[in-house]
Formats: structure tokens, C-alpha cells, sequence
């Protein structure tokens, strides 16, 4: 909190010493300090000292509270009590608040406002407090006729009264409004079901009146009555069914009637006649007026003024929420500029709902999910960035917390970030998100989780002091404030995205309260955002170390293979995919129980979204790297759901389910698997039609797997099938249609009088041509084991002619020089003693041409790599 007058408190505390002694400051300046302070501010402050306890005791600190913020119970309300003596205004919102209102024994209570009431607690509440002038309460379906009635009956003060979302408003409660309250001269009855006019035409005392939203009015008749009225001066009908006649008989038969608003009424606005109507000197505001001069143009009573901006500010909040259609033009013409204006406003609640208002407007119309870059740009041009900054440093935390919002909502629109970055607004969210108060915490780590979208806001965020804010946040918020930890972790996760943010994030205790995060909140957006910050950390743990796996993080992820959100299980499971990809970590998850727990998901995600089986496939698949992981995935039935992962028709999954089969088709129990449950018509497919060339080669890969694996009659597994059965089968069938899809899938990368040419000629222009046809460069990223070169290198033995020509074609893939593992498998060849029987197999006149132009090839790049690793050296 920046203090305008703190210069000179600062001089009036200074000691001979050059010390400042705040304590030595007179109570009227402490007192001033305290007024500009939040209630929870003001509590610590008052919590330093005795004499600072006295003064944040005044009873003049305490005359209004607003607790929308703030989960306020009855053991709060008793812990204040003492302090409300002269309270006269509360806000409060949600049925446990307004319960425990009656507990403040705040007997001269004169303004309440809220929702989510009851009528026994309504009715308790103006009983109690019968000096009240202002009721708002709402919407609240809860609320009946009868609350009307005691409220006439126990509030003769009574000047206000604005009800939202009843359903019936009768004839009786209005008249014994109208008996009972004298006073009373502004009634609002807003989005109510049915309204009785007729009994509002005998409230003589009043002078605003709000029908706004009301579904069954009578018009030819209210409108008779309220005609006669002798003091209504503000008439307001928006958003509802009035017809161009009412209104014109309105404005011309009543003689004390100013001003009629009647925004976004569809009837009204359809009437092509609506222009005729004659106002007779009076304001008539609809869609089709040009409201914005209204503040400027139109001389009018502050009384009138007044009420009217409540009422604009009130409806175009009201219409935003709505979204109605073809609305753009009005938001882009002057909605937008409106709502600026408003912001500007002194009177109490008018910039609060503007910037909700402006908060809410500016999404498109589909779905609210996107914001409308037009009317983010109008924003901007019209300044509104630096006004919403500044609302959000206002000691008043409604207006805080709206203003912070809009700002936030703002931050999705990549331009308007940028501005809201320029002017500040990085350091005011972090400073906002500090907050105790839960709306304008969640609003302020919201403007964060937009920003830190844009890779040139994270470096600013950073710098902030952003990571700690966010962390602390999380470890200081309970595990059921849901909006202020889905916000902060869904920014340390966008955060995270970046290996130098990722870093600091493990340091700072990133990843122990990410996974402590998951572990106790079971609110469906928290788990998702904390677990993709973890995914995200996980991306970077090799440069990370151990701080990705640390800390109960592992056993965090795999327990959210079982949460019942399909999108929670999705992000875990991407998240184990990416760990699954470094040694240690995929040993580390299998240690944790991930393999049980993966092939669970994947046993329960056969009718699951392609998302989550592409994901659960992947970290099989990762797993399955690993000669261990590879058959417990099989023994505890991994392979059914992968062979029905494998016949997606997204290559996105069946590609991953192809590589995950690949893998565990090296180990001799799982060909058994994987043949016993179908896999090889499967297999055969994807090797044949899949628009992905890499799981068609994976996908061969593995039934070449299948056939080395198959070379006798009949085989047994060594471990249990998914259903714990052990069977006997015959593989001559599965191995003679593998070895027909293979053949198929090398001559689609067999060039024959390409081929031909380069055996019979000893030059490299030949040789370069049928290159040309033969690799996958999709296939790049692959990485063998140094068994799974062995076993290629065995395959050029085979009797075989179509496994020697395929695992030539695999060598060849796998020591392509642009590949990011070539090295590594070219060392392991060579060690292996490859080149020899390369040799002998480009050499051989028996073998196909294929086998002798893809050993050539193999024997090519081979020699590449050796010259390569020899220039380095």
C-alpha cells in the first residue's frame, strides 16, 4: 500500500536519531492510515502493538465491511462483534455469510447487500436490524413474497429495496410495502418471474422503480397505473418484452416521468416505429440511443443521475452475463466506452459492476471461452488499461477485485497483455496475489496464468518474484480454495514450460508442493494444472536431475491414473510418459507401482478419448524401453488394450500403441501375448494402411520381432496372460502372415531399376538414387538397446530372405546420418562386429537386391560415422 501522505507521517515520527517510530504518530493520522487499509490489514497492523491495537479498535474504522472475500462464519462474526457497534453497512455473500450476519450485534445496521439468503434468515435479519434504509439481496430463488412482508413490517426506515431472482412478488407484500414504508423511494424488483403491477401503482412515495428482466408483466395495465404516479421520475423496463406503445404512452401520460430505460428489449428494438416515438422532452435509453453523451449532453437532477448510471451499470453487467447475439456492434459502438466511463464514477457499487461488466463483455459470444480481440483492442485505445490498474490499488476490495479481474481477462489477448505488461501490471498482480482476500488472490494469479502464456512475460514474472509469490501462495492457501490454486499452479506450469523457469521452480520447492498439491485437493482444475506443471518439470528432468522425481512426485502422478476426471488421468499419464523417456525415471516409476497402474488405465480407457489412450500408450511404451518393465507389461496384461489402441484410427494413437508393441515384441513371452490376442491382423494393418510411416515401420518391426521369436511350432509363455490363463498356440500361421506384410511394406520403399543399377555399378551416383527411396525421416528419434542391434545384426543370418532384407532396412533407418541416435547405433554395430556381415550380404549373388542395396547403404553410413567421430577426436 502506497500512502499519499506518507512523506510527511514519516517526518512527524522521525526521532533525533534518524529512527522513524511509527508508534509516536497521533491517533487521527493512525486512524487515517487504518481507513485506507483492508479489514485483514488492519487486523495485523493492529496486532503489533497495544497502542496500535487501540486505535485499529476504533469504532469509526468499523462502520461498514464488505466479506464477499472472506470466508465468513458465525465464529467470525462472534470474534468482531465487539468492534460493530456502530457498523452501518455489510456486504456479504453465499448462505453461511448471511447466517451469521445476525451474530455482529450490529444494531445500527442501515444498508445491507448480498445473496444466497433464505426468507427465515431474511426475515431474522430485518427484524433485528428495523433501522435499515437500503436492502439489496440477490438473485435468490429462495427468497419469497412473504420475506416482502416482513420486511415492510419491520423496516418503516426503509428507502431502498432492491430484489433479484423471486419468483412471485404479490399484490399483498407490495401493498403492505406501500402501507408501511413511507420513505421508501427506490424499488427495484429485477429478474423476477411474475411482478404485480397493479400494487406498485400504490406506492405513492416512490421515485425509481426497476422492472428490469421481469418475464409476466401485464404492461396495459401497469402501465395505466403507474401513469399516475406523482413522484416517479426513473423508469426502468430493460430486458424485458414492452412494446413501443407502452413506452409511448408512458412518457406521455405521465406527467412526472423523466427518464425511461429500457435497454435490450428485443420487442421494442424489432418495432421499426421506435424512432417515431415521442419523448416529449424526456430521456429514452435503448440499444438504438446514443447513450454515451447521456453523462455530458442531458441536464438532469445528481439524484436522477445517480440512479440512472446504477441502473446502466447494472443492466450492460446484466446483458454481458447473458451474451446475447448480435450484441458486437453495440460493445464495439459504446458498450465498451460505457463501461469505461463508469469505472470513473465515485458512487459506490458503479465501478465495481463496470469492471465486472468490461470483465465479462469482452469474451466472444461461443461459448464466453475466447477473448474478443475488437473489444480488447477497444479497451486498450480508449485507455482502459491504465484505469483498471489504478481501481485495482483502491483500498476498496469490491472494486479491487473487479478491477483486477477485467485487467486479468484482459491478459488472455496477446496485445493487451503486452500493455498491461508495460504499465505495470506484472508487479501489481503479484502484489494483488498476496492478498488474503480470495477473489482478489484468484483474479491477480489469473492475470498471471494468462501472461505467463507469452514467453516474453515470463522473464518480467520471473524477475518479480513471481515463482515465490506463486509457491508461497499454494502452501499458504487451503487445499478448498479451488480458484486461487488452479490460478497459481496453472502459471508455475506455463512457467515451467521453460527449462530456465523449470529449474528455479524445483528449487524454490516447486515440485514437492506440486505433488503435495495433488495429493490433497481433489478439485478437478487443480489437479490438472498441478499435474501439468509436473509434466512440464518433467520435460526438463534431465537437466533437472533428481528434483523431478522428488518428493512424493512419482507416487503423486500414478495416483491420478485412478482420479475419476478423464482430462486429470490424460495430463498424469503424459506426465509419466515424459519421465518414462530417462533410465532412472522409468525404473523409478516401475518401483512406485506405475506399470500396475498404467495397465490398469489402458485396461480402463478402451472406450476413453484418443487423447488418453495416446497418452496411457505412450508411457507403456516408454516403460515397455526396459527389458524388466517390457514383461511385466505383459504379465499384468498390458498387451490387449495396446493391440486395441493399435486399431485407432488416429495415427496419433496407433502410432504410440505400435511403438509400445514394438517393445515388448523383443521379449519371447509377449509374442505369445500379442499373437493369442489378435495382435498380428492389427499388426498387419497399420503395416499396410497407416498415413504414418513410422507406425507402419514400427508396427513391422514388431511382427519381425514376431517371427524371430516364433521359429518352433508351438510355444509357451512364461508368465500369465490378462486373464490369468496359460495357453498353447501355433505361430506358423501368425509368422507366414507376418512375413507377408513385411515383404509388402520393403518393396514400397524398393526402387527396382534404381536398385538394379546400383548392384551392378560400383559408383555413388547409383547409390545415391536408391537412397533416395529408402529412408523414413519420421523415424529419426528411435533408440535400440544394444540387445535389439544384436538381434538385427543376427536377423542378416536369417534363412530368411525377408527378415535379412528387413533388418537391413531397420540398420538402414537406424544409422541414417540426420538421425538424433545414428551415432550411438553405428558404435553398437561396430562393437557388434556388423560390418562383416554387411559385407557378406551386399557381396552374396543369392540374396535379393533388396537386402544387398540397404547393407550397402548401412555399410555407407557406417563409414560416415567413423569419419565423423574421427574429426572430432
Amino acid at each position: 500500500m502506497v500512502f499519499k501522505n506518507h512523506s510527511v507521517w514519516r517526518k512527524v515520527a522521525m526521532k533525533d536519531n534518524g529512527f522513524v517510530d511509527w508508534t509516536s504518530l497521533p491517533d487521527d493520522a493512525m486512524i487515517q492510515l487504518f481507513s485506507l487499509l483492508n479489514y485483514h490489514d488492519r487486523a495485523n497492523l493492529s496486532a503489533t502493538c497495544k497502542a496500535w491495537r487501540i486505535v485499529g479498535a476504533s469504532k469509526c474504522l468499523w462502520t461498514s465491511l464488505d466479506l464477499r472475500g472472506y470466508k465468513f462464519n458465525i465464529t467470525m462474526a462472534v470474534c468482531l462483534s465487539p468492534r460493530c457497534v456502530n457498523l452501518q453497512q455489510v456486504r456479504f455473500r453465499g448462505a453461511e455469510s448471511a447466517d451469521a450476519i445476525n451474530h455482529l450485534n450490529a444494531m445500527n445496521l442501515r444498508d445491507i447487500s448480498g445473496d444466497s439468503i433464505t426468507d427465515d434468515t431474511l426475515t431474522m435479519l430485518v427484524s433485528r436490524h428495523k433501522d435499515l434504509r437500503c436492502i439489496q439481496v440477490g438473485p435468490d430463488d429462495k427468497v419469497t413474497s412473504g420475506s416482502i412482508k416482513a420486511i415492510a413490517f419491520y423496516c418503516p426506515k426503509l428507502k431502498q429495496l432492491r430484489l433479484s431472482g423471486i419468483k412471485d412478488v404479490l399484490a399483498d407484500s407490495i401493498n403492505a410495502l406501500a402501507n408501511y414504508c413511507p420513505n421508501l423511494v427506490d424499488i427495484g424488483f429485477i429478474d423476477c418471474l411474475n411482478v404485480d403491477g397493479v400494487a406498485l401503482g400504490h406506492v405513492l412515495s416512490v421515485r425509481f422503480l426497476s422492472v428490469a428482466g421481469t418475464s409476466n408483466m401485464k404492461w396495459d395495465v401497469a402501465s395505466h397505473v403507474w401513469c399516475k404516479l406523482p413522484e416517479l421520475i426513473g423508469l426502468d423496463v430493460s430486458r424485458t418484452d414492452i412494446s413501443s406503445t407502452t413506452v409511448s404512452m408512458l412518457l406521455s401520460s405521465s406527467r412526472s416521468l423523466k427518464v425511461l430505460c429500457a435497454l435490450n428489449c428485443p420487442v421494442l428494438e424489432q418495432d421499426i416505429t421506435v424512432n417515431t416515438v415521442k419523448t416529449e422532452g424526456k430521456l429514452l435509453l435503448g440499444l438504438f440511443s446514443d447513450i454515451r453523451n447521456v453523462f455530458s449532453d442531458w441536464g438532469c437532477s445528481n439524484e436522477i443521475m445517480t440512479w440512472l448510471k446504477w441502473i446502466l451499470s447494472h443492466t450492460l453487467l446484466r446483458i454481458a452475463k447473458s451474451s446475447p447475439q448480435n450484441l458486437d456492434y453495440f460493445w464495439l459502438k459504446q458498450g465498451v466506452a460505457l463501461f469505461l466511463s463508469l469505472l470513473q464514477c465515485s458512487q459506490e457499487d458503479i465501478p465495481e459492476m463496470a469492471a465486472s461488466g468490461l470483465a465479462t463483455c469482452i469474451f466472444a459470444n461461443e461459448g464466453n471461452a475466447i477473448i474478443d480481440p475488437g473489444k480488447a483492442e477497444a479497451v486498450v485505445k480508449n485507455g482502459g488499461i491504465p484505469l483498471l490498474l489504478d481501481l485495482a490499488k483502491s483500498w476498496e476490495e469490491g472494486i479491487q477485485s473487479a478491477a483486477t479481474k477485467a485487467i486479468s481477462n484482459l491478459s488472455a489477448d496477446p496485445n493487451a497483455a503486452k500493455t498491461v505488461s508495460d504499465e505495470g501490471g506484472i508487479g501489481i498482480f503479484i502484489e494483488l496475489a498476496r492478498s488474503k482476500n480470495r477473489q482478489i488472490s484468484e483474479a491477480a494469479t489469473g492475470g498471471l496464468w494468462n501472461l505467463s502464456v507469452g514467453e516474453e512475460h515470463k522473464a518480467a514474472i520471473t524477475e518479480a518474484g513471481g515463482i515465490k509469490t506463486l509457491v508461497d501462495i499454494i502452501s499458504d492457501w487451503s487445499s478448498d480454495s479451488d480458484g486461487v490454486l488452479e490460478c497459481s499452479a496453472g502459471a508455475l506450469a506455463n512457467l515451467a514450460a521453460n527449462k530456465k523457469y523449470s529449474t528455479e521452480i524445483a528449487i524454490a520447492g516447486g515440485v514437492q508442493l506440486l505433488a503435495t498439491l495433488i495429493n490433497n485437493c481433489k478439485f478437478r482444475g487443480v489437479q490438472e494444472q498441478a499435474t501439468r506443471g509436473l509434466v512440464n518439470l518433467a520435460a526438463h528432468s534431465v537437466r533437472n536431475g533428481p528434483n523431478a522425481r522428488e518428493a512424493g512426485a512419482l507416487e503423486a502422478l500414478i495416483q491420478l491414473t485412478c482420479s475419476p476426471h478423464e482430462g486429470v488421468r490424460q495430463v498424469a499419464a503424459g506426465a509419466l510418459w515424459h519421465l518414462s523417456l530417462t533410465n532412472v525415471n522409468r525404473e523409478a516409476i516401475a518401483a512406485a507401482g506405475g506399470v500396475e497402474a498404467l495397465v490398469t488405465l489402458a485396461q480402463s480407457s478402451l472406450n476413453a478419448s484418443q487423447c488418453l489412450q495416446g497418452m496411457v500408450a505412450g508411457a507403456l511404451w516408454g516403460l515397455s524401453m526396459s527389458k524388466a518393465n517390457s514383461i511385466a507389461i505383459g504379465r499384468e496384461g498390458g498387451i490387449p488394450p495396446l493391440i486395441v489402441f493399435a486399431h485407432s484410427d488416429s495415427h496419433d494413437v496407433h502410432e504410440v500403441a505400435a511403438g509400445a508393441l514394438w517393445n515388448l515384441a523383443f521379449d519371447h513371452s509377449n509374442v505369445f501375448w500379442i499373437v493369442e490376442e489378435g495382435g498380428i491382423p492389427v499388426l498387419a494393418r497399420l503395416c499396410s494402411s497407416s498415413e504414418s510411416r513410422k507406425a507402419r515401420f514400427m508396427a513391422a518391426l514388431a511382427l519381425a520381432y514376431i517371427c524371430y521369436g516364433s521359429r518352433t511350432n508351438e510355444f509357451a509363455p512364461t508368465g500369465t496372460s490378462s486373464e490369468n490363463t496359460s495357453k498353447s498356440v501355433s505361430l506358423d500361421e501368425a509368422r507366414t502372415t507376418a512375413l507377408k506384410h513385411i515383404e509388402a511394406f520393403i518393396l514400397t520403399f524398393s526402387d527396382p531399376q534404381a536398385f538394379a543399377a546400383a548392384v551392378v555399378s560400383s559408383s555413388r551416383a547409383a547409390l545415391d538414387q536408391a537412397i533416395e527411396r529408402a529412408y523414413i525421416l519420421e523415424t529419426g528419434f528411435l533408440r535400440c538397446s544394444e540387445a535389439e542391434i544384436g538381434r538385427f545384426i543376427t536377423m542378416l543370418r536369417s534363412s530368411s530372405s525377408i527378415l535379412k532384407a528387413f533388418a537391413a532396412f531397420a540398420l538402414l533407418q537406424f544409422t541414417d546420418p540426420q538421425g538424433r541416435n545414428a551415432v550411438y547405433h553405428a558404435s553398437l554395430m561396430l562393437d557388434a562386429g556388423a560390418v562383416k556381415v554387411l559385407r557378406a550380404a551386399a557381396a552374396s549373388a543369392n540374396e535379393p537386391v533388396e537386402v544387398k542395396i540397404f547393407a550397402k547403404i548401412v555399410l555407407r553410413n557406417l563409414e560416415y560415422h567413423q569419419q565423423e567421430t574421427l574429426y572430432l577426436v
